[in-house]
């Protein structure tokens, strides 16, 4: 089937008739809908055989430029949680600390370079989540040119913050650095960062089993970070693992709980009333079990990563019955989570805990741009939106792994087939 419709170059709108939309809100798909958008933005959206105004179309035009009854209509993805400094596929110890011995303008080269093949995988928004050496404000700088032809929207908090000797050095500024979090904060700013990332606790003691050590930020320290953040309208998101460490970021107001490792139910209950989103990132903790023999895993430690992937599946269904906003990032970067395939994993990863393929999708698309106040319009097929979309006959309600299945990306008028077979190189 004929999945290709014509370009919408500058004045001149397409019609697209499908027997499924997903409007990266609703609970549930859209039917028999008829959209129109030209290469700015989306102008009409009309559902259950609901017909565009003679008046938005082109002159004389009485039927769709393309209709696809078996036809699936999507945004394109939103990646919630990546470095693009680092190559995620890369699963080398060695050659991945070869790799960050690069200067900062040739890791910029490659960081450029994955992020223009991220269109063709489907995913047309990022969020990065930090760097020391400027690679990602870099970026976003280039992206806001618009001399960067079909890049995805990026935007980056440049610098985490965090305590000088604990984790997230490879990522972050020390606060010791500055006399006061709201200096710290200040800084970030003048830089360029969209938003701002705190490193409040460590990692995972994937042969504890836990999150071993204290949390590295204090409740008030979190909360002088973001009422600073506040003061520049800047959001703010927090890595957080280890119920303590949660309880801290959750108190001090951040917007958003990243990874979010060993949450309580309790927890969650507040994360819903204060709005706090969470992205759980199941995909660098899956790759992890995905190659014990590699990382040097023994069978203890795989089945503590095991148990810790469950508690948090099962996690995962509480947020989303108890009401949370639930957004989708794969943590790309991390040891085996290559850039765009990293994302469609992640879904996949969601669905296979226990959400449902629609609000796993609803995660990757409109639930991100809700909530982060974006400077851009995307992540949901509305009158006013970007036309960034995906169409398929791959049903991804029947699972989200389709997703990954031929399609075809329109992205501000643009049009890409993309298969089954991308090649991760560079990812």
């Amino acid at each position: 089937m004929n999945l290709l419709p014509p370009p919408a170059i500058p004045g001149h709108r397409v019609w697209l008739r499908v027997g499924t939309l997903l409007d990266g809100t609703s609970t549930a798909p859209l039917r028999n809908a008829n959209v129109v958008y030209d290469c700015d933005a989306i102008r009409f959206v009309g559902a259950d055989g609901r017909t565009p105004p003679t008046e938005i179309l082109r002159q004389g035009q009485t039927k769709p430029d393309l209709d696809v009854p078996d036809g699936t209509l999507l945004p394109g993805l939103h990646e919630a949680h990546a470095h693009l400094f680092l190559e995620g596929g890369e699963l080398d110890p060695a050659k991945r600390a070869a790799y960050l011995q690069q200067t900062p303008a040739e890791l910029l080269v490659r960081a450029r370079d994955r992020l223009a093949k991220l269109v063709r995988l489907g995913v047309t928004a990022v969020r990065d989540a930090g760097d020391k050496d400027g690679v990602g404000l870099a970026l976003s700088r280039l992206c806001r040119g618009g001399d960067q032809p079909l890049m995805p929207y990026f935007e980056s908090p440049g610098a985490a913050i965090f305590h000088r000797g604990r984790y997230g050095g490879f990522m972050a500024g020390a606060l010791e650095d500055y006399p006061s979090p709201r200096a710290c904060v200040e800084a970030r700013v003048a830089a360029g960062a969209s938003r701002i990332k705190l490193i409040p606790t460590g990692i995972i003691n994937f042969k504890a089993g836990a999150v071993t050590t204290e949390p590295q930020m204090t409740t008030d320290e979190i909360t002088q970070l973001v009422a600073a953040a506040k003061t520049w309208e800047r959001q703010t998101f927090a890595h957080a693992s280890g119920d303590t460490g949660i309880d801290r970021v959750i108190d001090g107001g951040v917007d958003s709980v990243e990874h979010g490792y060993f949450v309580r139910d309790d927890q969650l209950a507040r994360m819903r009333d204060r709005q706090t989103a969470w992205v759980p990132t199941f995909a660098p903790v899956q790759e992890q079990v995905d190659h014990a023999g590699l990382m040097g895993w023994d069978a203890a430690v795989t089945g503590n990563l095991q148990k810790i992937l469950g508690q948090h599946a099962a996690s995962l269904v509480k947020a989303h019955e108890l009401g949370v906003i639930i957004v989708a990032g794969s943590d790309a970067g991390s040891c085996g989570v290559a850039h765009g395939l990293g994302l469609l994993r992640e879904l996949e990863l969601m669905e296979g805990a226990g959400l449902s393929s629609l609000a796993v999708i609803n995660a990757a698309t409109g639930a991100g741009s809700a909530r982060f106040g974006y400077r851009d319009n995307f992540g949901r097929i509305a009158p006013g939106w970007r036309s960034r979309f995906m169409l398929t006959c791959h049903s991804p309600l029947a699972t989200v792994a389709n997703l990954r299945k031929p399609r075809t990306i329109v992205f501000d008028g643009d049009v890409l087939s993309a298969g089954e077979n991308a090649d991760p190189t560079g990812l």
